[in-house]
């Protein structure tokens, strides 16, 4: 798996004229490809009337799914310097979808390549991007009665505090890099004098 990955903020718009044509670059985050794929339907949906509404999408921290379509364009001018344009920014699980309205002036494949690849690269900046980070998904069970002064001292430590969960004993779980395993098993038994248990789950990413 990837240490870490960059994707889009939020969802965002950017829009910006060139030789009377419209171009309006809508991002967004995509977990999978349906997410993507959906994302392209809603905005085609929102522009009906617009001459094409081009997309590229990278899904997967290893960029595994990568998609990209000219929608009417002259092959090659769209779809491949959008998803080049994030390739280029390091960007995943993100869908870029721009849409054109024609405004009687031909940009010629040149044109069109850097008008479509320009408004990508400029929503980005517009729209930020944020770093997620691999990390391990781990619970910790401890009693009731150092519940909670471990639940501050492991915020107060800065760790990533996902849930807390109250039954017959306490279950906080939290993310840890992989090379804080040991080092925090440690700082456990120290704080809660050997009582609290430590099980490791999956992986996950979260904000860096």
């Amino acid at each position: 798996m990837q240490e870490q990955y960059r994707t889009v903020a939020g969802e965002g718009v950017h829009e910006t004229e060139i030789n009377r044509s419209r171009f309006i670059c809508a991002l967004a985050p995509a977990a999978t490809e349906e997410e993507a794929q959906a994302f392209v339907a809603r905005i085609r949906k929102e522009h009906p009337t617009a001459t094409h509404n081009c997309f590229a999408y990278v899904v997967g921290a290893d960029a595994a799914v990568q998609k990209a379509s000219d929608d009417g364009e002259p092959g090659g001018t769209a779809g491949v310097p959008m998803l080049q344009m994030l390739m280029r920014r390091e960007i995943r699980y993100a869908v870029a979808v721009v849409t054109r309205y024609y405004g009687g002036v031909k940009l010629g494949a040149g044109g069109l390549i850097r008008a479509y690849g320009g408004v990508v690269g400029e929503a980005l900046d517009a729209v930020g991007t944020v770093t997620r980070k691999r990390f391990r998904l781990a619970t910790v069970t401890v009693d009731h009665q150092r519940a909670g002064k471990l639940e501050n001292d492991l915020r107060a430590t800065g760790r990533q505090v996902r849930e807390v969960a109250y039954a017959d004993a306490v279950r906080i779980e939290i993310g840890l890099a992989d090379s804080d395993v040991d080092s925090f098993r440690a700082w456990l038994a120290d704080v809660t004098a050997g009582t609290a248990r430590l099980e490791l789950g999956g992986e996950a990413y979260g904000d860096a």
